[in-house]
């Protein structure tokens, strides 16, 4: 890859050379001039990365303002990074023309945060290294697109969101729903007072099955298994806590709560995320928590399965979380309820669907009895509130037409992004708050201004975990009782 300023010398030097004019087309200097493009590399580069974030960049190669390139990847599978370099080249190859071979492959991250070259990068790893490397990326001087959740415990998150907010770097959060039309458009709606004064949120999440083969097995040569695990504690190798040796199905580690907390964090930081900014709690939480959960008797997979957990805020909003709920966010105020979801999510019809599980689990375990019905997205108890307008002087959310795509235009302008570090971090505490409550049974009185548990040492023992030698993320002392996680 060359920069503008080589190129430039180097156009010169061969014109003067061949006694040519000093002439460098106009294309040069414009908006997709290598000198304008953002130069990528994803760490991580398994299901996620493929299917989605990848992707999400690359669809604006080319593209005036957000034009850019995936130039390196890494993973700690050398067969991953090898397919990886193979997906970017032919993907380049067909959008540019010609043969593309000029994608960077890694296998130590660190190595590619050195690269000076590398502007920014794509991190989408799984749930334990988000903070790290996102810590590891902003130190590089590298902007940086963090998959979600934001971090395994929360005294990581609050050191990974200092470190965005002390720097100048673009830190995004992979909460794509700020992104959607129907999401900002209901948040506006509630914001603006359309169904009165929120009193209740529900959120339905499903939760994960038991499963799960234990029986330790090789680690694959061309996989460093050590530093996958990173700062989790050493335990045996197999294929089901890790990830599918051939191929990108969902992988065992999303059921391991040594690598994340199962669903709560895992879909619930995009629910909860979507809560708070209807409920203009994007830079707080809630002041209580408390709940009950399920959780597998055999097997490997120990991440939670039914559950229903509330939270209470300072301004008297109660939020309810439960697989019981239909898959989404519905805020309930004093003059009615709204309520969204996802695009393409379905629901089995009544007559098959059991009381609560109209979730798309429920459709995909109804052994075929039940027929799928399209959901719409954004409705409310008053239809007519959907089609309310917003006039000029309500107030109106942030909107972007896409999350990659804001992102690369934060890259480029330095504007404030639409998902920061410290949003990201304050939904993902939200859902790690009701996954403790899920653990210990007790009811968690928290501050969300000093972010430590008020008088219950075991609660309180769950906002950090101890790291292993070589794996640690660099913050001080956290286990004693007087020091809040927000002067971290």
């Amino acid at each position: 890859m060359i920069d503008r300023r080589s190129f430039l010398k180097t156009a010169a030097a061969t014109a003067a050379a061949a006694g040519f004019p000093t002439i460098v087309p106009a294309s040069v200097f414009g908006a997709t001039a290598p000198s304008n493009r953002i130069n990528i590399g994803a760490i991580g580069v398994g299901r996620i990365s493929r299917g989605h974030d990848m992707p999400g960049v690359w669809q604006y190669t080319g593209v005036a303002g957000r034009d850019n390139r995936i130039v390196a990847v890494c993973d700690l599978s050398a067969n991953r990074v090898k397919l990886a370099q193979q997906l970017v080249d032919e993907t380049y190859a067909k959008k540019l023309g010609g043969n593309y071979t000029g994608t960077r492959g890694y296998a130590d991250y660190r190595e590619l945060l050195a690269q000076k070259d590398i502007d920014a990068v794509l991190i989408s790893t799984p749930d334990h290294q988000h903070a790290r490397l996102a810590v590891a990326a902003i130190k590089a001087k590298k902007d940086v697109y963090l998959q979600k959740p934001a971090s395994l415990t929360i005294a990581e998150g609050r050191i990974m969101a200092n470190h965005a907010a002390a720097s100048s770097q673009i830190v995004q959060i992979g909460s794509q729903q700020r992104s959607w039309k129907q999401f900002a458009r209901a948040v506006e709606l509630v914001r603006n007072g359309r169904i009165g004064t929120v009193k209740e949120v529900e959120i339905g999440l499903p939760g994960d099955p038991a499963g799960g083969n234990p029986q330790p097995m090789p680690v694959p040569a061309d996989f460093n298994y050590d530093a996958w695990l990173g700062s989790t504690p050493e335990v045996p190798y197999t294929v089901d806590r890790v990830m599918p040796v051939q191929g990108f199905d969902r992988p065992g580690w999303l059921r391991m709560e040594q690598f994340g907390a199962g669903m709560i964090t895992g879909w619930g930081a995009h629910h909860v995320d979507t809560a708070h900014w209807g409920m203009n709690t994007e830079l707080t939480g809630p002041i209580e928590v408390w709940g009950q959960a399920e959780f597998p008797k055999s097997g490997l997979w120990d991440v939670h399965g039914p559950f229903k957990t509330y939270g209470l805020y300072e301004n008297g909003v109660k939020m309810t979380i439960s697989g019981a709920y239909e898959n989404g966010i519905k805020w309930i105020g004093t003059d009615g309820w709204i309520f969204v979801c996802r695009d393409g999510m379905t629901t089995p019809t009544a007559a098959a669907t059991p009381t609560g599980a109209n979730t798309p689990a429920a459709t995909a375990n109804s052994g075929g009895s039940a027929k799928p019905v399209p959901i719409v997205p954004l409705r409310a108890s008053n239809p007519k509130v959907v089609d309310s307008v917003i006039g000029p002087n309500e107030w109106h959310a942030y909107t972007a037409d896409d999350h990659h795509g804001n992102w690369l235009d934060c890259v480029k302008s330095r504007k404030t992004n639409i998902a920061t570090a410290e949003i990201g971090h304050r939904a993902c505490t939200t859902c790690l708050l009701h996954w403790m409550a899920m653990k210990t049974d007790h009811h968690i009185h928290w501050d969300p201004k000093t972010e430590t548990v008020k008088g219950d040492d075991i609660a309180g023992a769950l906002t950090a975990r101890h790291q292993r030698k070589g794996y640690e993320i660099a913050y001080r002392e956290i286990f004693s009782s007087d020091r809040s996680l927000a002067t971290l």
